[in-house]
């Protein structure tokens, strides 16, 4: 048995694949504890898998002078030191990092510890704690074949089992049936992720007739912040947030969504062709996130200045108006996916524990 500490969090690319890793490690009766900081998603989540979280300051690497950068390296080495000691105190024997605003520290003190160091990237494009963290150790894996971390093990990217599990064994019309959706109609579901996504809502809406006109249904779910009511009408059903979202990719034959390293994971993993509209802001890897299953025929990449009512009637509608271009699709986005993901990690991670002790 080996004590793990898991660093990661802020979002759920981070935080999500943490938790798969850190299940299935205490399945093979490994002990696991968490890092993160008390503002971000993990102060939520970690707690409510029944895992313990160790907290350090949230600190963002400065951007411009000013006088937190001044502060930075002191605060840094402060958090760095708090790692060490955790380590020391829970008698940590490896580290594994996700990104983040915990990881950076994280992944110092591991070196500075001696203890194996391992770092998985969720996004196609490395973020810096990564990228930093990456010339600290030689065991690293990425969810996506084009990650700019290199040399690097393709592992992809951990996902919840339920998802997994539970659509593999759905029948589509039960799914629709159980969201309240036509269980004969064809199904587009529609997502911005949690906050959800101003551009796809306001373009669902708009062809929200000619969607229906066409025989599609619409599972619209549009995110807490959109201050949308929900609706449940014939052909449509909108939703501020789903906590069914096994049934809901069941019970779908396309997706309309943003690009994050989860989603576009797990629709590959499961076969469902969808329309990716990369988040405009930022560094641009939710472009690269979907490039692999676009490449291979599993999904499309549009703009979101380019994503309107009238590219959902010139675009969307024909392509799902065939249900051979859709399986077609459906295979093609199978066919780059990577179900196991949490299983390559955990056993990466293991080999990774392995070759120190051996050295």
């Amino acid at each position: 048995m080996t004590k793990f500490l898991l660093a990661g969090g802020g979002t759920a690319g981070h935080v999500n694949p943490m938790l798969a890793l850190a299940q299935s490690l205490r399945s093979q009766d490994h002990e696991v504890l968490t890092l993160g900081t008390k503002e971000g998603l993990e102060a939520r989540l970690v707690p409510q898998r029944g895992f313990e979280l160790l907290t350090i300051a949230r600190l963002p690497f400065p951007r411009k002078p000013s006088g937190y950068a001044l502060m930075f390296p002191f605060r840094f080495a402060v958090a760095v030191s708090q790692v060490m000691k955790m380590i020391k105190t829970h008698k940590i024997e490896a580290v594994v990092g996700f990104g983040g605003y915990a990881s950076a520290p994280a992944y110092l003190a591991a070196f500075l510890a001696r203890k194996p160091l391992v770092i998985h990237e969720a996004n196609a494009l490395a973020g810096i704690a990564n990228r930093i963290g990456g010339k600290l150790t030689k065991h690293i894996a990425v969810a996506f074949p084009n990650s700019d971390l290199s040399p690097a093990a393709l592992t992809g990217m951990p996902l919840r089992p339920e998802i997994l599990d539970a659509v593999a064994g759905y029948d589509k019309e039960q799914a629709r049936l159980e969201l309240g959706l036509n269980p004969f109609m064809t199904t587009l579901l529609v997502t911005g992720g949690s906050l959800g996504a101003k551009s796809i809502n306001e373009a669902i809406i708009a062809a929200k007739a000619l969607l229906n006109a066409a025989g599609i249904q619409i599972l619209h779910i549009v995110g807490d912040r959109a201050n949308l009511d929900e609706v449940s009408e014939p052909g449509y059903r909108r939703l501020a947030y789903c906590d069914r979202m096994d049934a809901a990719i069941a019970a779908s034959d396309m997706a309309v969504s943003r690009a994050g390293s989860s989603t576009v994971s797990e629709f590959a993993a499961c076969g469902l062709p969808a329309i990716y509209v990369p988040y405009p802001v930022g560094n641009g890897e939710q472009k690269f996130n979907a490039a692999t299953v676009v490449e291979a025929g599993g999904g499309k990449l549009v703009a979101d200045a380019d994503f309107t009512a009238e590219y959902l009637a010139t675009e969307l509608i024909p392509a799902m108006s065939h249900s051979s271009s859709l399986r077609r699709m459906s295979e093609a986005a199978k066919s780059v996916g990577i179900p196991d993901a949490t299983e390559r990690l955990r056993d990466l991670v293991l080999a990774a524990v392995n070759t120190n002790t051996r050295d």
